[in-house]
């Protein structure tokens, strides 16, 4: 039996539907597809060189997307707001939402506007999911940009979760209890991925610094990122809508 080579197996991970949905004009083996791959770089061209007109045009499918991208806009801006006011540590966390609450102008509008800004998000980036499956735009060549979404999806709802904590009562304590525990029941790295989340055994202040920076800083950035590559995919995949029906082959009466 003849030995697989390098070339054979870079020649076999190049054939594969995964790496044909992520690289659409291969390896850069002539001087059209190193143009290709250059202008089709993301981080080269951040605006696609060529998108299809209908792409450019508002729809109602740009809504839930739409929608889901204003709120995480809003996000950010209330976000960074609220962080003047906030302190990651168990003494202050509790006494920031209150003075924030009561004594910040506009505090109380600022935290509401942050908070159901944030359901908002959960809610119509389900939504979006859910009209991508059924419009089945999930199918070749969107398999990579659908997988991205599930990803932003799943960054979207540990978003929402890390900040549960932040306020540091009662309902974040018990809500956070609740949510490690059932990590723990993981198999294999259970115990071990909730150790490294609290910071420790129980919900303390690690936890709380942990959180805090997942919440502020990792997720955030991971999320600007994927939603740039996530859009940019949009555009050059032709929108949001699914790939047309093949059509159904003539009856013999419907012959000429």
């Amino acid at each position: 039996m003849k030995a697989p080579t390098a070339s054979g197996v870079s020649a076999w991970i190049r054939d594969t539907s995964v790496y044909r949905s992520i690289v659409r004009h291969g390896v850069a083996d002539t001087n059209l597809n190193r143009a290709l791959v250059v202008m089709e770089n993301l981080f080269l061209h951040v605006h696609p060189i060529k998108v299809r007109a209908k792409t450019l045009l508002t729809k109602h499918t740009y809504w839930l997307g739409g929608i889901t991208l204003a709120c995480t806009a809003i996000l950010y801006a209330t976000g960074i707001l609220l962080m003047f006011y906030y302190h990651p540590s168990v003494p202050q966390a509790y006494r920031d939402m209150k003075e924030l609450q009561f004594v910040v102008d506009d505090g109380l509008f600022l935290r509401n506007l942050h908070r159901w800004g944030a359901h908002l998000m959960v809610f119509a980036a389900f939504a979006h999911m859910l009209r991508v499956f059924y419009h089945r735009a999930y199918r070749p060549p969107r398999q990579f940009n659908w997988v991205v979404g599930v990803v932003l999806l799943l960054a979207t709802l540990l978003l929402s979760y890390t900040g549960y904590l932040l306020p540091w009562d009662q309902l974040a304590f018990w809500g956070v209890s609740v949510g490690t525990n059932m990590v723990r029941a993981a198999p294999w790295i259970g115990e071990p991925f909730r150790f490294l989340l609290l910071g420790g055994h129980v919900v303390s202040e690690n936890a709380l610094l942990r959180f805090y920076v997942l919440h502020c800083v990792v997720l955030p950035v991971t999320l600007i990122l994927l939603v740039s590559v996530h859009i940019w995919r949009v555009r050059k995949d032709g929108g949001v809508q699914g790939p047309p029906e093949p059509s159904a082959p003539l009856r013999e009466e419907e012959l000429p």
